[in-house]
This record gives structure tokens, sequence and C-alpha cells, in this order.
């Protein structure tokens, strides 16, 4: 490329070339400074110094979990209602107010337990989290593309994830260690039988749906909340994949939704989800046979439908992966105005959990991270932290006064818009369960909503990982799909007994018909001789 020669200012170097982050120019990018030609090196190697430190710090700290994932940018266009009535009545969060108000947004889609650079085929359920970046600051709606979860409570949470994570002695994924953990907390069966029918592999990122999985609530002008669940629906259709499809993609390309996602933004194809809602009085809801609050749970959307708020549509890709999508940083507990908390023990649990993890991932500052920081005024009183790189400092903010409150030109409180929300609560402090558990039920209507090949699927992968589990545990999960559904039962045993005197010894999750792969290895290997 020509360079102009009018464009580079004098005592500047031109605008393309190379220089380290002090700004000096780089002259050698090829050698190390050696005394002589042959070396040793000398310690004074500056800029090799400062290269090599700063690739040895390129990669932060893996998310535990949600750490392969792909992002965009894009627009939240809102309708103004919620149904046919004025959100207003629901909500005064103002990003839903009026009818075609535009809000920036960055979306993150993952999957959940596999590390940075796994297949994007393998079973897993997908992050689907979405940073609204409104004008009174960001809201970040997290969630998954299936709508409910495996546990109800987070005191299970870092006990689910390491069962489902690999053996910390083998390092492989162990179906036993799996269904050990399932099997003794019946209430993951529901989303155990989504997982391992074919929508436990979304076809990609734009043709799968996404759920808030938890219950929040949204309050009025007047202070009045109501219960809220949300979900995305894709414009593009929704697609699942079998196991056998899946492997046949992933022994071609283990990038395919990402290659997917990025291809289609790029030629103009933008993805396109409308953003649907449930709501329910905020209330225990004795009428139902489960509690509003239970993440393993669906709310029938015969009495509670879907309704829809606005639409979203992913317009322009990142400039940098890492710099917007691997540092963007989401938490379930960043809300505006307007919209709140509810009761949901997950909810509650995860609130702390998300931004305590990038506080650690990413360092104190991670919020002042272009792709994490909201695009409005931020005045804080906090100092310091690692990665510090500017002062959250207010136009005309006396800069001596970093605390609150006081008469010397510091910070002030805002005033609160619309009345505060204040739900009246009663209870002993204990620790105990919900009341209405009942684990089963919805399991046993999503398995007879499945169409026949859809079954056929959820079975054949259910019993390739379990068959190799203690009878115990197979026992348990046998026990909890009779009591969801006579078929779903009958034929897990059935075939359990089959793959039982088959005799396979297949123990790793999702390695289907992989048992033998180590020694076929050594069978098929070549040999070579050494260089």
């Amino acid at each position: 490329m020509s360079i102009d020669p009018s464009n580079v200012q004098e005592g500047q170097q031109p605008n393309n070339m190379l220089t380290n982050r002090q700004g000096h120019p780089i002259t050698n990018n090829q050698n190390i400074r050696t005394v002589g030609n042959r070396g040793p090196a000398t310690l004074e190697n500056y800029d090799f110094i400062e290269k090599i430190s700063h690739f040895d710090r390129e990669r932060v700290p893996e998310r535990v979990v949600h750490a392969r994932g792909a992002g965009a940018h894009g627009i939240f266009e809102a309708y103004g209602t919620l149904g046919d009535e004025p959100i207003s009545k629901y909500t005064r969060a103002k990003l839903f107010q009026e009818k075609g108000k535009i809000t920036p947004l960055f979306v993150r889609f993952s999957t959940v337990i596999h590390g940075t650079h796994s297949p994007e085929t393998l079973r897993d359920p997908r992050g689907f989290a979405v940073k609204f970046y409104t004008e009174d600051g960001n809201w970040d709606l997290v969630g998954n593309n299936l709508k409910i979860f495996f546990i109800r409570d987070a005191m299970k949470f870092p006990d689910m994830v390491h069962a489902f994570k690999p053996d910390p002695i083998t390092n492989l994924q162990d179906g036993e260690r799996f269904f050990d953990f399932c099997s003794n907390s019946p209430e993951t069966f529901h989303m155990v039988t989504f997982v391992y029918s074919p929508w436990g592999i979304p076809a990609n990122y734009r043709m799968m749906q996404g759920s808030g999985v938890n219950t929040y609530r949204w309050v009025n002008s007047e202070g009045q909340a109501v219960l809220v669940k949300y979900h995305w629906e894709p414009k593009q259709g929704i697609k699942n994949l079998t196991q056998k499809e899946a492997s046949e993609i992933q022994a071609t390309n283990f990038n395919h939704a990402t290659q997917d996602l990025y291809q289609a933004i790029e030629r103009g194809d933008y993805p396109e989800w409308e953003l649907l809602v449930q709501i329910m009085s905020d209330e225990e809801h004795l009428e139902l046979d489960f509690d509003p609050l239970d993440d393993t749970k669906l709310w029938p959307n015969d009495q509670f439908p879907w309704l829809p708020v606005g639409k979203m549509t992913l317009n322009r890709n990142p400039e940098d992966y890492f710099t917007e999508v691997e540092q963007a940083a989401f938490g379930v507990g960043v809300l505006v105005d307007g919209l709140d908390f509810s009761d949901d023990k997950m909810l509650q649990g995860r609130t702390f959990s998300y931004s305590d993890t990038q506080r650690h991932r990413a360092g104190a500052n991670y919020l002042q991270l272009p792709i994490n920081a909201p695009k409005k005024q931020v005045a804080t009183n906090q100092r310091g932290g690692l990665m510090q790189y500017k002062v959250d400092l207010a136009p005309g903010q006396n800069p001596h006064i970093n605390y609150e409150p006081s008469i010397l030109g510091g910070l002030q409180e805002d005033k609160q818009p619309g009345k505060e929300h204040t739900p009246y609560i009663q209870g002993n402090l204990v620790r105990q369960s919900i009341d209405r558990n009942n684990n089963t039920k919805q399991a046993g209507e999503t398995f007879r909503n499945f169409e026949a090949w859809e079954k056929d699927e959820l079975l054949s992968n259910l019993i390739g990982d379990l068959s190799r589990s203690d009878r115990r545990i197979q026992d348990k999960m046998i026990a909890l799909a009779e009591e969801a559904d006579a078929e779903y039962g009958r034929r897990l045993r059935e075939g359990l007994e089959r793959a039982s005197n088959e005799g396979s010894s297949q123990k790793n999750l999702g390695n289907k018909n992989g048992d033998k792969a180590p020694e076929q290895a050594v069978e098929k290997g070549h040999e070579a001789e050494p260089y």
C-alpha cells in the first residue's frame, strides 16, 4: 500500500508503521539483540521483552462455563406494547416504551460446558447473552437456548458443573459422573430430556431459540410488579441436529456455528429474533402444580401466552474477536430501572456469581473496557484496581472527593424514578426446597410432545451415554423416566438391557462408539522414522 506523505506529520512515522505500546518505532522485528549473531542474548532486549511478555498474557482466564463463544453487534427495536396493551402498564423500563425506539446491543452465543476451541457440534446447552446499551445504562439479559435449567437452587451449581466437566483425574468427561449427579438430583430430569433430544444440538446460533430462563419482575411507575419470563424466537426458523448429523459436520468443521453467524452478517443476511414475554401476577400461584420461580419448569403458554415486545437484529460483526467477544462480560444482576429481581433462588445466586467471575477473569475494571462500558456518562467513587485506565469523574466533580455524602463537590445521589417496588416479605429463615417440586411431570409432557423421530433420537442418545453407568444409577434414571411417562420408562429400560447384553465399555459423554478410538489410533497409525 502506498503512503501519502502529506498525511504524515513531521517527526511521526506513517500510520501503518509498527510500534511498541510506548509508541516507539520497531525497526527490526526479526531478530533479538545478541552478543554476536549466535548469542547469547542480552537482558535489555526491551522490544522483545515487551512483545513476548504481552504474548504470554494474551489469554485471560477461560470462562469456567460458556468458554466457547461467538458474538455480534446489533439493535433492538421496541414495539411500545405488550400484546394489545401499552407496555407502560407493566414496566417503566425506557427501552420498551416507544414504538420504534432503537437500542444498540451486543450478543454472545456460546456452548456451556466445553472449552474455548471445542467443537460447536457437541451436545450441550447454548448460552444466549444480550447486552443492551440503554439510555439508563446496561441491561444484560443472560440465558440459554433452552427455556429451563438443570437445577432450581444456586447452592448446587458448583457441584452440577463439576459433575459435567471432565474427571479431575483422567481429564475425560464421564457419563457415569454426569448421571450420578442427575439421578440423585431428580429436578434435572426435565433438562436431561431436552438435552438428549435433538434440542441438545442446535443447527447453528441463528436458528436457535433463546430464553432468560430465570424469573424476573417488571415494575411500573406506580411501583406495581408482575413476574416475567423472556423468550427469543428466531425469525430464521428453528433447526436442530441428530447426533449422526452433528458427527458428520464435526468431521469436516468444528467451527461451523461461528462461521455461519459471521458469514450471514457479512453477506447482509442479518439474523433477527423477536422478544416475547410471559407475565403473571407476583404471587405464589397455588393453583399451579409447580412454583413459578422454579427454573426447571416451563410456564404453560395456554395460561400465560407469549406476548411480543420488540425485535433484535444483528447487523455488524466484531472488528476484533478478543477485544469484543472474549472480553465481553455479562451478569444476570445487570438491570435497569423498571426491571427487577424476583425471589428465584437461581437468579439470586447467579446475580453474585456472574459479576464476581468477571472481576476474577478480566479484572476489577472490566467495565471500563469499551465492549462492556455503558454508552452514557459514568461517574463513580470507585478507584484503583488492576488495569484501571481512567477515573469515572463527572463534569465539574471535585477530584479530591471519592466518597459520598459530601458538601465539597463530590457526587450526589440521583432521584428515584417512579415509585420503588417494595414487596412484602415474611417468614422464617430456613434451608429448604420449594413446596411443589413435581420433578418429572413436565418431562413427561415434553416427551409426549416430541415427534416420533425426536423420541427415537432422545432414547438412542440417552441409552448410549447411560449404558455404562453403575446399575444403581441406571435404575434411578429408569425410575424417573417411568414416573414421567410409561413409554419413556419402558423404552429406556429395554434399551439399557440390550446395551448391557452387547457389552459396550463406553463411558465418555457423547463419545458414541468411540471407546475403541485409542486402540484404533495405534493400529491404524503409520510408522515413521525419526528425523
